[in-house]
């Protein structure tokens, strides 16, 4: 039925304005306009009683002006642009990334990760068909959350360990590093020196 008419897509049925026809002008789809000897504009009759000129006119006006600002902050917004393009700004590259320490002690894992590593064991065993990651870790999930605090308690004090281990690696890692940038950078120049 796409050539049928139907009623939502009919035009809706418009009201002629009665009035003189040599004062008025119509448009193709019949609405009426009357020329306003003011600003020599055809204003729709329907909104005569709303139109006037002298607010048009200062309308124009503040646009004018505004156009000009426009155009003034463009002017300025180029220049500020050109102004600090004088020096490029270094462009961030792969190469330029801070390369990571690879005998920087790893982070431990927390109690949850511990606990997990277990879970995985025991639900392996008990479900050797299941090959899934996201069901392992959506079970282990729940079983945590179900876990009451003393149920927990041994993982807590397993991670609470290793994060003590690893603060006391950090920590003479830093000073390793420390001791490292001070001499090594005296010894990197000896080696630019001689290949030059």
């Amino acid at each position: 039925m796409a050539g049928g008419s139907s009623k939502s897509n009919a035009p809706s049925a418009r009201k002629r304005v009665e009035a003189e026809t040599s004062l008025l002008k119509r448009a193709r789809d019949g609405s009426a306009f009357a020329r306003c000897e003011e600003c020599h504009k055809d204003v729709p009759v329907v909104l005569i009683d709303m139109h006037s000129c002298s607010f048009e006119a200062k309308i124009k006006m503040n646009l004018e002006a505004q156009l000009v600002e426009k155009v003034n902050e463009v002017k300025n917004t180029k220049e500020r642009k050109n102004s600090g393009s004088t020096e490029p700004k270094p462009k961030r590259s792969k190469g330029n990334k801070k390369q990571k320490d690879p005998n920087k002690p790893k982070r431990p894992l927390t109690a949850f990760f511990l606990f997990m590593d277990e879970f995985r064991k025991t639900y392996k065993e008990a479900n050797p068909d299941s090959k899934g990651v996201a069901t392992v870790a959506k079970e282990g999930g729940e079983k945590w959350k179900s876990m009451t605090d003393e149920e927990k308690k041994p993982y807590i004090d397993r991670a609470t360990e290793l994060k003590a281990e690893y603060e006391k690696a950090l920590e003479s890692h830093n000073v390793e590093d420390a001791a490292n940038d001070e001499g090594g950078s005296g010894e990197e120049l000896v080696c630019e020196d001689n290949d030059e």
